[in-house]
């Protein structure tokens, strides 16, 4: 399928650029109450880092579960676009409700069930405006990739600015401002986006042969997202722990300042911005020279790079006993993490999606999702251990379970690359 009209926007389909910024702003608005949900749960309300690091792990892991039944809704009944906007403004209620604290746990609730319906719905339309055979395919999903990140970028510098020094509220209330204009965009991009596909289910299989193909792709897509699941269980520490150690271990002085604890959060989705180019170029290269890594291989080595950045605040960790560090080593931490993450998370998505059967497509994407909240529930239950643990065995920790992730997907590379 082509671009609807066939216009294009910088080489690629107008619809990209529609789904590329609905997600920036749906992400600035997800990572602006990120940002601020630890600190907000241990200084406003005061809980114990045990229990906001499992509320924190609890939430985030329901934000990525609700997605397999949003997903089966939109392909059977809804349809990918009316479960976009219907989840978007259940999502951006969410986001304001959080501005009442006694409202705080049905807040959570409802941004969990709206992600649901609009998280699978909206990349599982990627696939939709190409051409089984055109080559922009592959490359499309890290190009959206980095519209996810400029929200990323943008919601601590904006929402945790504001939640950090005016009031946490401040911040929850942009980040619900932010989830309205990503919904405005995609209403009005409407006309460049893929048409919806047959919303009945897929006709059963009559072919024993395919039915076999069907489990065993299944099986596969199992053990890719098993390898995410543990991966997961370490990346999502940024968003938990890693902001603890910052607090209260790093210095963070600069030019007679302090810099705020939230605007370290912006480092990530700042150099996937700037990386992602550079890393594009270089896959373009190795494709066009007859090297082009494996999916399952290129997520791997992200697994070794990210266990590699954890090493790396063990080390410092070790080091510095009681004393902080200087915040440098957090520019070297983030940059070694982020180029991990975009071997492995972007390729990971573009994998399911390509993958995905007939008329399952947003079922199949959120498959994908139900790794991440695997993880993130993982994580949550791995926060609880920074109490217990001293930092540098923590980081030890973390990058143990990228480095099994790592030998996992390793293992599974030669049967995906033997499907059809």
């Amino acid at each position: 399928m082509s671009a609807p009209g066939g216009r294009t926007w910088f080489g690629q389909p107008r619809g990209l650029t529609v789904l590329f910024l609905t997600q920036t702003w749906e992400l600035f608005s997800y990572y602006g109450m990120r940002t601020l949900l630890v600190y907000y749960m241990t200084k406003q309300l005061l809980f114990a880092q045990e229990k906001a690091s499992f509320v924190y792990g609890a939430y985030t892991a329901m934000a990525y579960f609700t997605p397999i039944l949003g997903g089966a809704i939109a392909d059977r009944w809804l349809g990918k676009r009316n479960a976009v906007v219907l989840g978007g403004t259940i999502m951006a209620l969410g986001h304001f409700v959080m501005a009442f604290e006694p409202l705080f746990y049905l807040a959570l609730v409802t941004i969990a069930l709206g992600n649901g319906l609009f998280l699978p719905s909206l990349p599982s339309q990627i696939g939709d405006l190409y051409r089984a055979d055109d080559p922009r395919r592959a490359r499309a999903y890290n190009v959206y990739y980095v519209g996810l990140n400029i929200g990323g970028f943008l919601a601590p510098l904006v929402c945790g600015t504001l939640g950090e020094l005016y009031g946490w509220h401040y911040g929850f209330g942009a980040a619900g401002i932010g989830m309205c204009l990503g919904l405005a965009i995609y209403v009005a991009g409407r006309h460049d986006l893929p048409p919806e596909p047959p919303r009945a289910p897929p006709p059963p299989a009559d072919a024993r042969q395919e039915r076999g193909d069907r489990r065993r792709l299944w099986r596969l897509l199992l053990g890719v997202g098993i390898a995410a699941t543990i991966f997961r269980g370490a990346y999502e520490q940024i968003g938990n722990t890693l902001p603890l150690w910052i607090d209260t271990a790093v210095d963070r002085g600069w030019a007679g300042r302090a810099i705020p604890m939230t605007w370290f959060q912006s480092l990530n989705p700042l150099l996937v911005i700037a990386m992602t180019p550079l890393l594009l170029m270089a896959w373009r290269r190795r494709a066009d020279a007859g090297r082009e890594t494996s999916p399952a291989i290129r997520m791997a080595i992200g697994a070794l790079i990210v266990a590699a950045a954890y090493g790396l605040l063990a080390a410092v960790a070790a080091v510095a006993g009681e004393s902080r560090v200087g915040w440098g080593w957090l520019l070297a931490f983030f940059a070694l993490l982020t180029l991990g993450e975009l071997y492995i998370l972007p390729t990971g998505l573009g994998l399911f999606a390509r993958l995905a059967p007939a008329r399952l497509g947003a079922t199949t994407v959120a498959s994908w999702f139900l790794a991440v909240f695997a993880g993130s529930l993982l994580a949550g239950v791995v926060g609880t251990l920074w109490s217990r643990l001293d930092h540098a065995g923590f980081f030890l920790l973390l990058a143990g379970l990228a480095v099994a992730a790592a030998l996992l997907l390793w293992r599974l590379d030669r049967p995906i690359r033997a499907l059809p």
